[in-house]
């Protein structure tokens, strides 16, 4: 049994300066900890290297999947039947979507170092959240992946 017409999954991983910068984070900790010997400045290196990347680690763990007749995103699960347009969104009307259009009551699902997104309305009329706001690196892919869902569940 296949589960959709155009699977889709995606992780919002963090970008590869972000682990340039867990490591510098050790790098500071080691050097705070250098007065006290060589034993201190390695484990504040080590230490502080492995909590910075485990901060970075979960803030990009987020994934957003297409799995049968559901839209998954982040801890969201939302039925594709519940589902209306989905609008692609380049990096300029990403970012007016993020700031001045935004609606407080939208599901956002938002990473600021991804500059592309996907709206999509939500047309349950039970649900009071307008809209949601994804950011993904492939808003096409994901709006077919949803479309397809749809038809294959209609």
């Amino acid at each position: 049994m296949q589960l959709s017409a155009t699977p889709y999954e995606e992780r919002l991983t963090a970008p590869r300066s972000w682990w340039l910068i867990s490591f510098l984070v050790g790098v500071s900790f080691a050097l705070i900890l250098l007065p006290f010997g060589t034993l201190p400045l390695l484990g504040g290196l080590v230490g502080g290297t492995a909590a910075a990347a485990v901060v970075a680690s979960a803030y990009g763990s987020p994934r957003i999947r297409v799995v049968g007749d559901s839209l998954i995103a982040g801890e969201a699960k939302i039925p594709v039947a519940a589902l209306g347009e989905a609008q692609i969104l380049d990096a300029e009307e990403a970012r007016a979507w993020r700031t001045y259009k935004a609606d407080t009551r939208a599901f956002l699902l938002l990473r600021a170092y991804i500059p592309t997104a996907l709206r999509v309305e939500v047309t349950d009329p039970e649900d009071p959240t307008p809209y949601l706001y994804l950011s993904t690196r492939e808003p096409e892919k994901l709006a077919a992946a949803i479309e397809a869902a749809r038809k294959a569940h209609a």
